[in-house]
């Protein structure tokens, strides 16, 4: 029955992001024309960004996310930054915001899913050349000035839930040199009784091999995901200082994925 489930779910997931893509690209094409006739550039992003929290609400509801939200999203533009466990992670957090991902480089060739992120104009890093950290600064404050917001993953890589991975700081510098407050969120996981552990079967960290683990969540009858808002944003001079204020407070809202 769960296989039966698996196969189900990837069909229709398979079928959402077909329309998804058209959708946005269509879209976008027709709204980047209307706003070269009108002298108004920007609302194609506007557009781009809409469909993919649209897409996030329908993948949310096709996995069976129950998502739960503690605190108040911010209102986009805003610079956000949040613990990471997975693929799935996005999914969440397009459900809840308005917003474009920074991601590393790789996922710009994987298939299918990098059509998709540079669809929707995800911005992409080289994490181990400091110099392309400039280009993605540069691109991350075009954004900004959109009107979006953008949500960062400054531990760097994914983990299973067990802790919060330290931060780094250089992707912080946007919002310094701005001194723009930074948000932050805190992210978890919890499946149904009788199936396995989240940290197994909805994280996706370490060595884990993509496509079975995406079948595999694809045969769970449902999960539980909370986001938990911080109080307020925080504000720094030093990106190192600010990152290392986030830190805590992220592992202050945390709880183990078990």
């Amino acid at each position: 029955m769960s296989r039966l489930r698996g196969v189900a779910k990837l069909l229709c997931a398979g079928v959402a992001n077909l329309c998804f893509f058209l959708y946005v690209v269509v879209g976008g094409s027709i709204v980047s024309s209307w706003d070269r006739l009108h002298g108004r550039p920007g609302g194609a992003g506007w557009w781009r960004t809409r469909v993919f929290h649209g897409w996030g609400r329908a993948l949310a509801r096709l996995l069976g996310m129950r998502v739960r939200i503690l605190g108040k999203p911010p209102e986009p533009p805003f610079v956000l930054v949040s613990n990471h466990l997975g693929y799935v992670d996005v999914i969440l957090l397009a459900s809840v915001l308005r917003c474009v991902f920074v991601s590393k480089a790789d996922v710009k060739d994987w298939p299918v899913v990098g059509r998709l992120c540079r669809a929707v104009d995800t911005l992409f890093i080289q994490r181990e050349q400091k110099r392309d950290i400039p280009r993605v600064m540069r691109e991350m404050d075009q954004v900004l000035a959109s009107g979006r917001g953008i949500v960062v993953f400054p531990e760097g890589t994914s983990s299973g839930g067990g802790r919060v991975l330290p931060f780094r700081a250089p992707l912080l510098d946007s919002a310094v040199r701005a001194g723009r407050p930074v948000h932050y969120a805190t992210l978890s996981y919890a499946t149904l009784p009788g199936d396995r552990p989240a940290g197994e079967i909805v994280c996706w960290w370490g060595n884990m091999p993509l496509v079975p683990h995406v079948f595999n969540l694809l045969t769970l009858r449902g999960f539980e995901a909370t986001i938990a808002f911080g109080d307020r944003p925080i504000l720094e001079a030093d990106r190192k200082i600010l990152a290392s204020r986030l830190e805590r407070e992220v592992e202050r809202q945390f709880q183990t994925v078990i």
